[in-house]
């Protein structure tokens, strides 16, 4: 009798079973929701709120640990690389993680190294100046950018993410340059440009409460349509730059994860995202409803992939 062959196949079926187990008793301990960006920051401010709801259907709480730093990836990627895939860590899948591997080497691959497991929302982004600015318009700014190459400085949140490459795009349609920040999140540039540090901040919706207090001036936005909040501020499209972005994220998991456990987390927070608490928030901040099943989200990735390449190669940040 073949004694190690018999001690394999039972480790193998104790294997399958206790996995089995985990699956079907999980969640037994909190949640860890990895935010990418600081604390104080639109996204900050969304899963935060997220996780508080979630955790209704989830069974447990879910804790937000933030690890900012190189545009939304540090995070994600720390987490593809050294937690386990059993639904106890998660995190925020930005679309700097579909961008930054086309502009520099990375050690961890967008597509391959995640479990998808729900999309969420996506931002409303624009750009604002300091309201005793003398910029009171975009054509101001790009007029003054024109006379002044390489003196606007402005801030967003890292190299490859949208504020940046939103920028990126407005200079080049403009023709004119201007001198790129970068910041690990939305609390870092906000107080740069307060404090006079940089000239304007091309961001996501963590400017807004700024804007309504009237200490920043909105000077445009991206989205498709205008938003409700802010209807007198024209969008970039309108004003003939072709440009729209919203960047979608949602929240994703190591690779490998179980099936069982995709689903459970998967529903909870579909139950989350359509929860009327939820879309308050939403509307609050002026971000759009993006629900995206898990193999819907996974495919919305690798066409991104694709496209973000194509962006990347437009304003001429490709370097492979």
């Amino acid at each position: 009798m073949n004694f190690r062959l018999i001690h394999t196949v039972i480790g193998l079926l104790a294997g399958v079973f206790a996995c089995t187990v985990s699956a079907q008793n999980f969640p037994v301990r909190p949640l860890t929701l990895i935010c990418p960006w600081p604390p104080g920051g639109s996204t900050d401010l969304h899963l935060r709120k997220f996780a508080e709801i979630a955790a209704k259907y989830v069974g447990q709480s879910i804790i937000i640990e933030n690890r900012p730093g190189a545009g939304g990836t540090v995070g994600p990627s720390q987490m593809a690389a050294n937690a386990k895939p059993d639904g106890y860590t998660l995190a925020q899948y930005p679309i700097s993680l579909l961008r930054v591997p086309h502009m520099q080497k990375s050690s961890w691959d967008p597509l391959k190294d995640f479990t998808f497991i729900i999309g969420l929302t996506g931002y409303t982004f624009g750009i604002v100046v300091r309201s005793d600015s003398p910029i009171k318009t975009l054509q101001e700014l790009i007029d003054y950018a024109r006379a002044n190459p390489n003196k606007v400085t402005y801030g967003s949140t890292g190299n490859g993410t949208t504020p940046h490459l939103n920028m990126e795009q407005l200079a080049s349609k403009a023709n004119v340059q201007m001198l790129h920040v970068p910041f690990k999140g939305n609390a870092d540039s906000t107080q740069a440009l307060m404090g006079g540090h940089i000239m304007v901040q091309s961001d996501s919706t963590g400017w807004g409460r700024h804007v309504d207090a009237g200490s920043f001036r909105l000077l445009v936005t991206f989205g498709e349509n205008r938003t409700k909040r802010w209807n007198t501020v024209a969008t970039a499209k309108e004003l003939g730059l072709g440009i729209v972005s919203n960047s979608p994220y949602g929240i994703v998991a190591p690779r490998g994860m179980d099936a069982q456990i995709v689903k459970f987390l998967h529903d909870a927070f579909k139950k989350a995202l359509d929860d009327p608490e939820h879309l308050k928030i939403l509307e609050q901040l002026d971000q759009e409803y993006w629900y995206k099943s898990s193999e819907d989200f996974a495919k919305w990735a690798v066409e991104e992939f694709q496209i973000a390449r194509q962006l990347i190669e437009r304003v001429g940040l490709l370097t492979k």
